[in-house]
C-alpha cells in the first residue's frame, strides 16, 4: 500500500480539509489549518506531501513524521507544524481504518470510558455571559469558558480589572459552584495586568487562566502563578514538544493544551501529553476547529491519562457560517451528554466526511481575525 493522491479543500467558516487516499483505495483526513492562513498551510501541506510523501508507505508514522520534521534545516513553527499535523492526521486515519480499530486502540487503549468537554460563552469582547451561561447548563454542559476581556492596555484601568471581575461574578451566580468555569486572557494582557486581573478573579475560583500572558513571554509564568492560586493553563500557541520543555520544568503551568491541528497532529500531541504526565500537569487540547481536529483531540484524550477536559467549537462564535456537525455523514458521533462525549468506536479518527457537502462548500474562504486597534491607533492584541 502506498499514498498515491490527495485533495486539500478551503471550507467553511475557516477550515482546511485533507483528503488521503492510498493505493488500495483507503482514505484518511486530517484537517491542517493555521485561522487565518489556510493559503499559508495549503501551500506547506503540498510541499510536504509532493517533495516525499506520495509514493510512500502509509502506514509508517513515526518515520514519516521524523522525515517531515527533520528533513528540513529549517523546522518548527505554526506553519509547518500545522501542515505536518493535518498529514499526520490523515495517517492515522488510514492506519486505523487499514486494521478497523479507533486510533486510540493503535496507541494503548482507552484509559477512560468518556469525555468531558467544555462550551463557549460570550463572544470575543464578553458579553451577556451570565444568560449564555444559564443556557448552555441548561442544556447539560458541566464546564464553560469565557475570554476574560476584550482589548487591554499595557496598563489599564481599576474599571477595566472591575468589569472582568463583575462578568465572572456574573457568571458564577447564574450556574452556581458546581460549574466549572475557564476565563481566557487570549494573550490580550501584559503581565503588569495578567498580575492584577488573576488576582481579582481568584475569588470566584475559575477552572483555569489560559494564556494569561503571550507564549513569548512564558518566562513571566512563575511571577504571575506567585499572585494566584488559580491553575494556569497555556500552550495553544506552542508547537511541538520542545516549546514546552521549560514551562514544564518550570513547574508554574498546571494544564497544557496543544492544538492537534497545529502541534504536529496525533504523533506529537501524544508525546507532549506523556510530557506533561511526568509533570503532574493536565492535558486539555485546544480546538476551536473543526469535526477533523476535535475527531483527533478525541483519539488522544481516550487513551491519555492526564487529560481533563475538552475544548470543543459546536455553536462558537467563530462558527457564523458552518458548524462542526455540517460535514459529518453521522453528526451523532459528536452528541454531548451531561457534558461528555462518548468515545466514538469506528475505525480511525472515528467520523465519516460527507464528502459531497465538503465539495459543495469548497472554495476561497479567506477567513482572517479581526485587527483590534487601541483608542490612541495602535495595535492591540486579539
Amino acid at each position: 500500500m502506498e499514498v498515491t493522491d490527495y485533495e486539500l479543500f478551503e471550507v467553511p467558516p475557516r477550515w482546511l480539509f485533507l483528503r488521503l487516499e492510498t493505493s488500495d483505495g483507503t482514505v484518511g483526513w486530517g484537517e491542517p489549518v493555521v485561522e487565518g492562513r489556510a493559503h499559508t498551510v495549503r501551500a506547506a501541506v503540498e510541499e510536504l506531501l509532493e517533495g516525499y510523501l506520495l509514493g510512500e508507505d502509509p502506514l509508517r508514522i513515526e518515520d514519516h513524521w521524523q522525515t517531515l520534521y527533520r528533513g528540513g534545516f529549517y523546522r518548527g513553527g505554526p506553519v509547518l507544524m500545522s501542515a505536518i499535523a493535518g498529514i499526520d492526521q490523515a495517517l492515522w486515519d488510514i492506519k486505523g481504518k487499514h486494521f478497523d480499530a479507533p486510533v486510540y486502540e493503535l496507541l494503548g487503549g482507552r484509559a477512560r470510558d468518556r469525555v468531558r468537554v467544555y462550551q463557549w460563552v460570550g463572544g470575543d469582547r464578553p458579553a451577556d455571559v451570565g444568560e449564555a451561561a444559564r443556557e448552555k447548563v441548561e442544556a447539560g454542559f458541566t464546564a464553560l469558558k469565557m475570554n476574560a476581556t476584550p482589548e487591554m492596555e499595557r496598563v489599564d484601568s481599576p474599571a477595566k480589572v472591575r468589569e472582568a471581575e463583575e462578568r465572572l461574578a456574573e457568571v458564577r451566580e447564574e450556574v452556581g459552584d458546581e460549574v466549572d468555569v475557564g476565563v481566557d486572557f487570549h494573550g490580550r494582557v501584559a503581565k503588569s495586568m495578567a498580575k492584577r486581573l488573576a488576582a481579582a478573579l481568584e475569588p470566584y475560583e475559575p477552572m483555569f487562566v489560559e494564556e494569561p500572558v503571550l507564549p513569548e513571554h512564558n518566562d513571566a509564568l512563575p511571577e504571575i502563578a506567585a499572585h494566584t492560586t488559580t491553575p494556569i493553563a497555556t500552550g495553544e500557541r506552542m508547537y511541538s514538544r520542545w516549546d514546552f520543555k521549560q514551562v514544564l520544568e518550570d513547574g508554574t503551568v498546571d494544564v497544557i493544551q496543544p492544538d492537534l491541528s497545529h502541534a504536529g497532529g496525533i504523533t506529537e500531541v501524544k508525546k507532549i501529553a506523556s510530557m506533561a504526565e511526568a509533570y503532574d500537569v493536565a492535558l486539555a487540547p485546544h480546538c476551536p476547529l473543526g469535526p477533523l481536529a476535535l475527531a483527533a483531540c478525541v483519539q488522544v484524550d481516550a487513551c491519555t491519562p492526564n487529560a481533563l477536559i475538552q475544548e470543543q467549537s459546536l455553536d462558537i462564535h467563530y462558527n457564523e457560517t458552518s458548524d462542526v456537525l455540517d460535514y459529518l455523514a453521522d453528526p451523532s458521533v459528536f452528541e454531548y451528554d451531561e457534558g461528555y462525549v462518548e468515545l466514538p468506536d469506528g475505525p480511525g479518527l472515528g467520523v465519516e466526511i460527507d464528502e459531497s457537502v465538503v465539495r459543495e462548500r469548497a472554495g476561497d474562504v479567506n477567513w482572517h481575525n479581526p485587527v483590534w486597534r487601541h483608542d490612541d491607533g495602535s495595535v492591540a492584541e486579539w
